[in-house]
């Protein structure tokens, strides 16, 4: 029987030319979706060409935009391509002197810009922010938040900086959010919030999802989410970072800490969708939060495929929507995905 059961295993492994069928197979179906992305890249270029029909504008020099991090990389792209449209930008960064640089920048080239500090990690200086913007513009429409940090590059893992990744991302984008909803302005059209965020964070990721199946799916769950579950799963794993019990907690594999940043960013946007779906009519307030892909930036040690110039794309569509009704969905390349 051990011998019969033996030849029946060494008759079903594949031969030579199975295998060889099998890595081309494989390297068939990479460069297939390969070729789509691309072709799906060159679309999107097209797409950035075409004006807004007049009717679909429903934005005008008034309108305001708040764009965070926007001194370099994909916020800088974004506050670019936003006034490019003819709306009027808020750049916004942590150092005042490369922030007014950049902004300068942009107003040489005719723009509409503002600088106005902010470091999205201090309550104070958030505070600071949100009266400056009612004091000086009235309110905001449109608020973009892509201010974040990231440690790790390459293979890189390390877990060192999870405090400060986690208070920037998620805490810091939060309080940002929690801040500007006083100071949106009531419209037909709707204000839009957009965060930028990474398929690290999918909470259903065949690659790099929290293990803890219950904890998984209490957060997938649009019943049971809540900003104290989502704040709680953050301070869980801070703890055992900082006790070096982390490995054993279930977490994603890859980037941790910045995927468990953008995780709860993700969860945080739906739960938000919820709340705000409540609001009447010419109060409504739209978010979602996106991928812009591996873009290359100081962020990826320039490492990425994707230009700022796409990576931001998508923020930008989203933004302007027209007849906006989308909210609390995860996008990529103006595509919606899977959280």
């Amino acid at each position: 029987m051990l011998l019969l059961s033996k030849r029946r295993k060494e008759n079903e492994r594949p031969n030579k030319t199975e295998k060889r069928s099998i890595v081309i197979t494989v390297m068939g179906k990479k460069e297939r979706a390969k070729e789509r992305r691309e072709q799906r890249r060159q679309e999107i270029s097209l797409l950035r060409t075409i004006p807004y029909p007049d009717h679909q504008r429903w934005w005008t020099s008034n309108t305001i935009a708040v764009v965070t991090g926007a001194n370099r990389g994909i916020g800088f792209e974004i506050a670019h391509q936003l006034a490019l449209h003819g709306l009027t930008v808020i750049l916004t960064s942590r150092d005042s002197d490369v922030g007014e640089e950049a902004t300068q920048v942009l107003q040489e080239r005719g723009l509409n810009v503002v600088f106005h500090q902010l470091d999205i990690a201090d309550p104070s200086s958030i505070e600071t922010f949100a009266n400056r913007i009612e004091n000086i513009h009235g309110g905001i429409d449109i608020l973009v938040n892509n201010a974040g940090v990231n440690f790790n590059v390459g293979s890189n893992n390390s877990v060192e900086f999870a405090e400060k990744v986690i208070a920037t991302n998620y805490f810091g984008t939060k309080n940002v959010i929690k801040a500007m909803i006083p100071l949106m302005r009531p419209s037909d059209s709707g204000a839009r919030i957009v965060n930028v965020s990474s398929r690290l964070g999918r909470l259903n990721g065949r690659r790099n999802r929290i293990g803890n199946i219950e904890l998984r799916k209490k957060l997938e769950d649009n019943e049971s989410i809540s900003e104290e579950l989502i704040d709680q799963t953050m301070n869980t794993f801070l703890e055992q970072a900082k006790n070096g019990s982390w490995e054993d907690g279930g977490w994603p594999r890859a980037f941790t800490d910045y995927s468990l940043s953008k995780l709860a960013v993700n969860v945080y946007t739906r739960l938000m969708a919820k709340i705000f779906s409540d609001r009447p009519e010419g109060h409504k307030v739209y978010i979602n939060c996106y991928c812009p892909g591996w873009v290359k930036t100081a962020m990826t040690d320039w490492a990425g495929h994707t230009s700022p110039e796409e990576g931001a794309d998508t923020a930008v569509w989203l933004a302007l929507l027209p007849d906006q009704s989308i909210s609390g969905k995860f996008f990529a390349e103006r595509r919606e995905i899977n959280f």
